[in-house]
């Protein structure tokens, strides 16, 4: 055996360097994924059923957030439980409860008009009801869209028969000149043409829920 620089070279030394693991070869480079963004363009655009944009998601985040500074000032004494009207206010019900600077409270319902169709029925009915127990609370319903107003008409009544100290109305979308019953609507997202909308957590027969922005539905009724 010769000497190494570090010391004599003895048959330990050989045996480890002959049992050290081999240098792993560099990964192969992997492709990075598209952005989120660019992907959702590309299906977008392919869907014959996607109209123009009506409502962009920077101008939803801006007035959501807006909407969210305003319920903390008006309700800034008196918490208030927001109940989401599924399933369509899921989207809009989560961001602007992370606006809200409260300690807020959280319920649902879901309620049944349009199923697979783009226009209400007029039959309502209530298929969740909540579990909380609003006897002396302070209500805000959080809705999607405000078309002609007779579900949430319907649905006003009920929950105002179960005793809460005050109810308001909150809708991310109003949609201009259709409404059949008269009832004040608080807070106001956006009011809109009396387009067919989907898109921000609204929806035909369950898809599109998951676009970003809110857009015109080019489609007739689904089959």
């Amino acid at each position: 055996m010769t000497d190494s620089a570090d010391g004599p070279l003895t048959s330990e030394t050989v045996l480890e360097t002959a049992s050290a693991p081999a240098a792993a070869a560099p990964a192969a480079p992997v492709d990075a994924p598209e952005p989120f963004q660019r992907r959702t363009q590309d299906w977008v655009a392919l869907d014959p059923m996607l109209g123009e944009v009506v409502v962009s998601a920077d101008e939803i985040a801006r007035r959501v957030s807006e909407l969210g500074r305003q319920i903390t000032e008006d309700y800034a004494d008196r918490p208030p439980l927001l109940v989401g009207v599924l399933k369509g206010a899921f989207v809009f019900l989560a961001d602007l409860s992370r606006m809200i600077r409260l300690p807020v409270e959280m319920d649902f319902m879901a309620v049944g008009s349009y199923g697979a169709a783009t226009k209400t029925s007029g039959v309502v009915r209530i298929v969740k009801d909540l579990d909380l127990d609003l006897t002396g609370r302070h209500v805000i319903v959080v809705e999607d869209i405000v078309d002609s107003g007779l579900t949430l008409s319907y649905l006003r009544k009920s929950l105002l028969a179960r005793g809460p100290e005050s109810l308001s109305i909150c809708t991310l979308l109003l949609k201009s000149g259709q409404q059949r019953a008269s009832f004040d609507v608080e807070y106001v997202g956006f009011t809109i043409e009396p387009h067919f909308v989907v898109g921000y957590g609204l929806d035909v027969a369950e898809r599109y829920r998951n676009l970003a922005d809110l857009r015109i539905y080019m489609g007739g009724e689904p089959a």
